[in-house]
């Protein structure tokens, strides 16, 4: 079971399972109200932390810089979704669900919280008490009604301070508290980006030559040298000829060729963001009576 001191080192680290398989992100943990002790932790899973499983850390460990627990993978992705109230609470009956999802008998976990060494945060069977939550203001609620969360945020024990200041045997002291704000830094998904090809037409215009055939009459005197051809024929006769002309068309045909490729990639680029809350801080004051002469005097006399 992991301590109190060692949630700052569980939040927002891996979890993983007893084969060595990396089940996901620690996201909160969850306390349990009558002991004060750590019960849960909830692991962000899926597709850019989509979902949320809860897993008991009775059995888990702090291993270097990740979280290991006695489940199996697929066991805890398939836990029960429970519903965690404003207050960051689970219910006595949510737990319930969740301790029998995975084989723990609730009545020893009762048993458990009762056998305190102090008493502080001992209950009866059945107590109910109010449901706290730790945030920068820290951890409060009594009983087993339900079970605090501890967040990103962090935060600290202010009840355990004022159970101090009641146990506290010399009245001439008292502790100063003062609340401390601790800012994380969540992963979350912020949109989505895709490649998308789709076709479009568009005009091409391009100027290429191309040659036709005219036919064009040529007329010749008789000389000697052709008087011979001219006489060939009849003398009086009607007769034809005939050629074939040519003419060049543009002739348009398409091919595919592959001109680029196209891929995306993601760059991370970092920020400064300024973050504000208010946190509260004791003060103590010393306050002075001073006794009058006249009383003075009268005390004398």
């Amino acid at each position: 079971m992991i301590t109190r001191e060692e949630i700052a080192n569980v939040l927002d680290q891996p979890v993983y399972d007893g084969d060595g398989n990396k089940i996901g992100d620690a996201k909160h943990v969850f306390f349990d109200d009558m002991t004060g002790r750590p019960e849960w932790v909830s692991v962000k899973t899926g597709m850019l932390g989509s979902s949320e499983s809860f897993v008991p850390v009775r059995d888990a460990a702090l291993v270097q810089d990740h979280l290991e627990v006695p489940y199996g993978k697929d066991q805890v992705k398939g836990a029960p979704t429970v519903d965690v109230d404003a207050g960051g609470h689970l219910s006595e009956s949510e737990e319930h669900r969740l301790y029998d999802y995975y084989g723990i008998n609730f009545d020893s976990v009762l048993s458990e919280a009762e056998r305190t060494d102090d008493g502080r945060w001992a209950a009866g069977p059945g107590t109910a008490g109010a449901a706290g939550t730790v945030g920068a203001a820290g951890l409060a609620g009594t009983g087993r009604a339900g079970t605090g969360r501890a967040g990103t945020d962090g935060g600290t024990t202010g009840r355990e301070d004022a159970w101090d200041r009641a146990d506290m045997t010399d009245e001439r002291a008292m502790t100063r508290s003062e609340e401390q704000m601790h800012i994380g830094v969540e992963r979350r998904e912020s949109g989505r980006a895709r490649l998308r090809k789709y076709v479009v037409t568009e005009e091409v215009q391009q100027t290429v030559p191309v040659t036709h055939e005219e036919v064009r009459v040529v007329r010749e005197p008789i000389t000697d040298a052709n008087r011979d051809e001219a006489l060939a024929g009849p003398e009086i006769s009607e007769a034809e000829h005939e050629v074939t002309l040519h003419a060049e068309r543009p002739v348009v045909e398409t091919e595919t060729v592959p001109v680029e490729r196209v891929r995306m990639t993601m760059e991370e680029h970092t920020e400064n963001e300024t973050v504000r809350g208010q946190v509260r801080k004791e003060r103590i004051e010393a306050e002075t009576e001073l006794i009058e002469e006249d009383d003075m005097r009268r005390d004398r006399e």
